[in-house]
């Protein structure tokens, strides 16, 4: 059984938004043309997509991320059209002037299980009291997460347009998510990519933190900042500190025609397998955990 963790759902939303940063009148289907890319249509559209490929890779049950700011719309619609195979995720922008309204109403009338925080694109620190009021949305709602992205912060498309990246990497510090952690012992938090780069300081806190989990998504390209460690190397150690029943798999698949990235499955597959862990150990990390903090109705 595998349930991935870690889905990015490119809605028609996602690239009107990107045209609008580029400063042109592009509509989403011109942009589209011009990355390649398929034009995801309707979200219910997009959504019938995702499961036509999840099918084909014998995934049960994906993360979706609404992937910019006020889009979490589109992926409730998605999660609406299919409940039992998709669970929503929305990244939010703390600075906004509504973002606790917004959390609130996508949690309480939207079904979105997951507010995702981007501290270093948004610039806003952890310890700033408009995250914390974005917490206790998500603590008000029991079975929410929090998704914080930490370390190294890079979108593929954003350098494919040209569109600048002004990220504080300062920011996204997973000591930061400890100390919220704390504070709400009974939220789910979700660093992802191991810490991007920030592993150390994730295992940290992790340790700390029971209700830390770390997700183990993409191609975890931030192991060259780590000179000697492996992929294999991270899980040992990860599974380690953190126990088996808090890492969540999953593979940062986005855009179409692209699709599910089988190639990080079998990667992580490959690296877990080697260090001969117990059976019941790798389902849990490859279904078992997401199931469990996000069971369906």
């Amino acid at each position: 059984m595998i349930n991935d963790a870690h889905c990015h759902f490119f809605s028609t939303n996602f690239f009107t938004a990107l045209a609008h940063q580029r400063g042109r009148s592009q509509t989403a289907a011109q942009l589209c043309e011009e990355l390649q890319w398929d034009d995801p249509g309707t979200p219910e559209a997009l959504a019938a997509c995702w499961v036509r490929e999840l099918d084909n890779a014998q995934v049960r049950r994906a993360t979706l991320i609404a992937s910019v700011p006020r889009d979490e719309d589109s992926v409730a619609a998605a999660v609406a059209a299919y409940p039992e195979r998709f669970v929503g995720f929305f990244m939010l922008d703390p600075s906004a002037d509504d973002a606790f309204e917004r959390a609130q109403r996508a949690v309480r009338d939207r079904g979105m299980r997951g507010i995702c925080l981007f501290p270093a694109m948004h610039h806003t620190s952890l310890d700033d009291r408009r995250v914390r009021r974005v917490v206790e949305a998500a603590a008000s709602h029991p079975g929410t997460a929090v998704f914080v992205h930490c370390g190294v912060l890079s979108v593929g498309v954003r350098r494919k347009l040209g569109l600048a990246s002004n990220f504080d990497l300062r920011l996204g510090d997973p000591l930061s998510v400890a100390r919220l952690a704390t504070a709400f012992p009974g939220v789910p938090f979700i660093i992802p990519h191991f810490g991007a780069g920030l592993f150390r300081e994730a295992l940290m806190a992790a340790d700390q933190c029971p209700n830390i989990h770390l997700d183990t998504s993409s191609s975890n390209g931030w192991i060259k900042y780590a000179p000697g460690l492996t992929l294999a190397d991270a899980f040992r150690t990860a599974v380690a500190v953190a126990g088996p029943s808090r890492l969540l798999f999953g593979t940062d698949s986005s855009f179409f025609p692209r699709g599910w990235q089988r190639p990080i499955l079998e990667a992580q597959k490959a690296a877990v397998a080697s260090l001969g862990i117990r059976n019941e150990d790798e389902a849990l990390i490859f279904g078992g955990n997401f199931d469990r903090l996000f069971p369906t109705a």
